[in-house]
């Protein structure tokens, strides 16, 4: 095979064509970097981890989601802020919502939880270890005690001055890894 590339590459020089070489390794390595990049590995922070022993029951990814925030004072504070979100990949879709909650669009199996500890990540919402607090339904939800939300990217309340009562929604994106125990 690689001779019968030398013999098209010395005909289309004898011609006066152009000759383009394209080198796929090349290709397939950068990309393979820049997505290694785009999705690092899993927070080692200890201060987030879920409890030794625990099970991975779902991994999903923000498809599309927002953190609302109010103004209070004449700023848009950090928290509270009310998340709405479409959730997908293994074990989704679920909709994340208000609460905050988790719903498997799957089986409506429903989980609420509380944060237990963060991680500040800058420029984005910080990531969390969040442990349930209550179960309704059953369903891929129904052994969950504890979710993390890692990856984050975005949905940072906005600076400056507002109007009391007005509300922003701002894009984010995040990966929740739901464990039992």
């Amino acid at each position: 095979m690689l001779s019968t590339r030398r013999s098209r590459v010395r005909a289309a020089a004898a011609t006066g064509m152009a000759v383009v070489a394209i080198s796929v390794g090349a290709v397939t390595f950068n990309a393979s970097a820049q997505e290694v990049q785009a999705h690092p590995a899993p927070s080692p922070n200890p201060t987030i981890a879920p409890p030794p022993g625990s099970t991975k029951v779902a991994e999903v990814h923000v498809q599309k989601g927002t953190q609302t925030y109010t103004c209070t004072g004449g700023v848009f504070t950090g928290t509270p802020s009310t998340p709405e979100a479409r959730l997908v990949g293994q074990g989704g879709p679920f909709h994340h919502f208000a609460g905050p909650s988790w719903q498997s669009e799957r089986d409506d199996s429903l989980v609420t939880a509380t944060r237990k500890a963060s991680s500040e990540v800058p420029g984005a919402i910080p990531e969390l270890l969040l442990e349930v607090n209550s179960h309704t339904g059953s369903g891929i939800l129904s052994p969950v005690t504890h979710i993390q939300r890692l990856r984050t990217s975005g949905g940072v309340a906005p600076a400056g001055a507002c109007t009391d009562g007005e509300k922003v929604s701002v894009p984010y994106s995040a990966t929740y890894v739901f464990w039992a125990a």
